[in-house]
């Protein structure tokens, strides 16, 4: 199984896969990323990686993550943001492949976990996660500021 980094000129890809993403999840309308903010964000400020797992050259599916930290390990951890594979390509081993090359990036750097989210609705993915070894985390519950929320909040300081 073939692997590769996004480069620069990658941008329109990652966003395809993003948008391809969010259309499974029901979540096109929340997709407001352009390839001008993920070029800036990713490449410029390199605050995110992108792996694309290949079939004969061809971008099949795509990894996002980027570092997070422990306090309790003391040490880094990768968060993955998003892991889709397009659907024709789904059943072939893309998806456990690409988070078998980020558990082998997190052990190689010294990380001490690799985690991610998924929705509890998607019972195929969290059954291949389980089928993989992973532990959900059901005693955590996701908190998020966004928009008007955040921008509230940012005033206070």
């Amino acid at each position: 199984m073939d692997f590769r980094y996004a480069e620069r000129h990658d941008c329109e890809k990652i966003l395809f896969f993003i948008r391809q993403l969010a259309e499974y999840e029901n979540m096109s309308s929340d997709v407001v990323a352009t390839k001008e903010l993920l070029e800036e964000w990713i490449f410029d400020k390199k605050k995110a990686n992108v792996i694309f797992a290949l079939e004969n050259g061809k971008e099949v599916g795509f990894a996002l993550y980027f570092y997070n930290f422990s306090t309790f390990l003391g040490k880094a951890g990768i968060y993955l943001e998003d892991l889709f594979v397009l659907p024709e390509f789904r059943g072939k081993g893309y998806g456990k492949g690409l988070l078998q090359k980020l558990a082998y990036i997190a052990h190689n750097e010294g990380c001490g976990r690799l985690e991610w989210c998924c929705l509890d609705w998607n019972k195929p993915s969290i059954d291949f996660y389980k089928s993989l070894g992973a532990v959900s985390l059901d005693d955590w519950t996701i908190y998020r500021l966004t928009g008007n929320t955040l921008e509230e909040n940012a005033k206070e300081n």
